[in-house]
């Protein structure tokens, strides 16, 4: 049997409290998840998850940097699926507001981790999102196809701010499925307002 090496150790145990913390705070949420619930299911000590995350709160900031990477993963592949770069513009901004449907992202992210972790606009991975969208309307102008009279920073701020408040709204909405049903029109007809020349004509 091969012996494991120290950092291979670290980041089993890293893994092991990060995909129990997940489990508890899906299914019970931040506030009822005990830290005897993470330990019990990932067979550790609390010891371990002090000396890897230093206490509940860092364990949810862990869980949420992980699910927020594999969103991030899942809406490049619907954009590198569209036809256009346009439209794979909107299909990814527009899958981040729908998956604000799918309860551990609308119960960890969007409730217990602006509750606990502060504002999703000061989170380490805003600037990144900030930057990729930035990124898409820079090529998008440069391809004729969004408005060059818009300055591309203020905007990628406009549409992240947008779709993060639109996901939060849903994620808190009394009927998320309706909520959801009204926010990603009214969001796709913010984006067409970005394009140069006739809009669009409606599906």
């Amino acid at each position: 049997m091969t012996r494991r090496s120290r950092p291979e150790m670290i980041a089993e145990t890293r893994a092991k409290l990060i995909a129990a913390g997940r489990k508890a705070f899906g299914e019970r949420g931040y506030a009822d998840a005990s830290m005897d619930d993470f330990t019990a299911e990932a067979g550790l000590t609390r010891g371990a998850l002090y000396h890897h995350f230093g206490d509940k709160k860092g364990l949810l900031e862990a869980v949420v940097r992980q699910i927020d990477a594999e969103m991030a993963e899942r809406l490049k592949a619907i954009a590198a699926a569209a036809a256009t770069r346009w439209e794979g513009f909107v299909q990814e901004n527009i899958g981040y507001v729908e998956m604000a449907l799918e309860p551990e992202i609308q119960r960890i992210v969007l409730r217990d981790g602006p509750a606990v972790l502060g504002d999703p606009s000061r989170w380490p991975s805003a600037d990144g999102c900030i930057a990729a969208i930035r990124a898409n309307l820079e090529q998008l102008q440069a391809d004729g196809v969004v408005r060059d009279d818009i300055d591309a920073d203020v905007a990628a701020r406009l549409i992240s701010g947008a779709s993060t408040d639109a996901a939060l709204w849903i994620a808190n909405a009394a009927d998320a499925a309706a909520a959801s049903r009204k926010a990603v029109p009214a969001f796709k007809a913010l984006m067409e307002g970005l394009l140069r020349g006739p809009r669009p004509a409606a599906e």
